[in-house]
This record gives C-alpha cells, structure tokens and sequence, in this order.
C-alpha cells in the first residue's frame, strides 16, 4: 500500500524522540513515493490544524500530542512478549450499550481503540477479549480511552460464563487465519530482506518502508491471544524476523530526515498503520 502524504508524514515524525525534522527532508521523502511537494506542504498545514504535529521553529516539524497513544500502540510491538501473561481463562469485556452509535466520529474512534486491543463482539453491546495483558484493568481502560474509547465506559474483568458462551467466546478470533497471516508476513520481510543490500539505496527505503509498514500493521492490530487459543510461535518468529527487517529499514534511511538534537529512530514505518485507517481514527 502506497502512502498518502498524510500517512508518510506521520510515519516519519514517528521516528523522531527528541527534535524535530525540516521541510525539505519530508519534501524529499515524499518525492520517492511519487508525492508532489505541495502535497506534503498541505497535509503539514491540515496535521498541524489537527494538532497532530507541531512546528517547533519556522520549516521544523515533530509528532503532536494527540498522535502520540496510537505512536505508542504501534511502536509497542518490540516488547509484547512483556506485555501479556499466562492466561487463567477469564475475559476483559467493555459494555459499549450505553455509548450510543449517533455520533459517528466517537464511534469511529471507539472502534479503531477495541480493534488495536483485539476485543470481538461476543453480543451487540458486548466485547470481550482474553484476560492475558500484563498492565492490569484500569492500565487496560486508559489505554482504551487514550486511543478514542468513550471516557467513563464500562471495562471490566468478566468470568463465570456459561459453557455455550465460552465456547462462542473462544470461536470469535480465526486463529488459523492470523497463523497464515504471521508466516506469509514473516517469509514476505525475509525475501525483501535477502535483497535490499543489492539494491539502489532509493528502492531500499521505498521497499522497507513499504513492507515494514505492511508488518507493523499487522503487529499492531494482533490481539494477542494466549497459547490457548492460538500458538504463539507464529507471531514470536514474526516479531524476531520484524526485528531484524527493521534495522536494515532504519540503516537505508539513516541521515534521510535530518534531524536536529538528540533522536532514536523508533519504528519507521509506525504511522502508516494509522494514515492506512484514517476515516477509522476520526481525527
């Protein structure tokens, strides 16, 4: 999926801790995908309208406050063998019936949150996911309200449901699809990953950016499921082969974006997860 100049500049602040990156570096990024420069100028103008970059000094641009907990969601891909634990069988569920469905964008928004933590509709009004994460239930809310959940929505610990229920509950995620989907990701980063040193630099960086953002994609909306439901492996050596693609990503573009002070570039490719579902952000 090629990036819209609103998804590229996303994705590129993305990478910046500290400091911030000039015009004319985005301009130049945006011109290997076929951007025109005004392009990346207007979508600059409308981002930071939206308060989601911020212009620290004239032609200097950094990631704004309110990208930053969908940033850390994708970003968190690193270290999600740490963020879940072995599973006791009981669900985390978010009661969404009284929330309402008239305003589009806070539905838009509640969506986008459920689906970046792998909740399913176990029954209208009812979503439900396996109690495995780490962070406990209030850590679980907030990340849910930061990421555009209703604020004050019902999230709880939920167990003692019924056989027929469970049953239904542990049916709700195709596990042999995602097992497909891990291993044709893994063996897509490991081919492009052969070849991007016999490449010219330009297509290197378009194709890292291109089939690393594909990953992290996929990365950021995996549920998670416990060994239970679904073998881990698949997605651990998924997350090992992302491990290594994503430096030889991070080694093609060193030096692209100029930036000033001190910076560790994260995740390259971290925001075009959100540029490829913006109509489900609702920002």
């Amino acid at each position: 999926m090629r990036p819209t100049a609103r998804s590229l500049l996303l994705d590129l602040l993305s990478t910046v801790s500290r400091g911030s990156v000039p015009v004319r570096a985005l301009v130049r990024s945006g011109e290997l995908f076929g951007i025109e420069p005004n392009a990346i100028r207007v979508a600059l103008a409308r981002l930071r309208a939206a308060q989601l970059v911020h212009s620290d000094q004239r032609g200097r641009y950094r990631l704004g406050e309110r990208a930053r907990a969908v940033h850390g969601q994708v970003a968190s891909w690193r270290a999600r063998e740490r963020r879940t634990r072995p599973w006791d069988g009981g669900w985390l569920a978010v009661h969404t019936s009284p929330l309402g469905r008239s305003d589009r964008r806070a539905l838009r928004r509640r969506i986008r949150a459920l689906a970046f933590l792998g909740f399913r509709a176990l029954e209208p009004g009812l979503e439900l996911r396996p109690d495995n994460l780490a962070e406990p239930t209030d850590g679980t809310r907030e990340r849910l309200e930061a990421l555009g959940l209703d604020a004050g929505a019902l999230v709880c610990r939920l167990g003692g449901l019924d056989a027929a229920r469970d049953a239904r509950a542990r049916g709700l995620w195709d596990v042999d699809a995602l097992c497909r989907a891990y291993r044709r990701r893994a063996s897509e980063l490991e081919s492009s990953a052969a070849r991007l040193a016999e490449q010219p630099r330009e297509r290197a960086m378009v194709e890292s950016f291109l089939l690393g953002g594909a990953a992290l994609r996929q990365l950021a909306y995996d549920p998670q499921l416990p060994e239970e439901l679904a073998a881990a492996r698949e997605r651990d050596r998924l997350v090992a082969v992302m491990r290594q693609y994503d430096r030889l990503g991070r080694r093609a573009w060193a030096g692209m974006l100029e930036v000033d002070g001190e910076h560790t570039p994260a995740d390259l490719r971290a925001f075009e997860a959100v540029g490829a579902l913006a109509q489900a952000r609702g920002v």
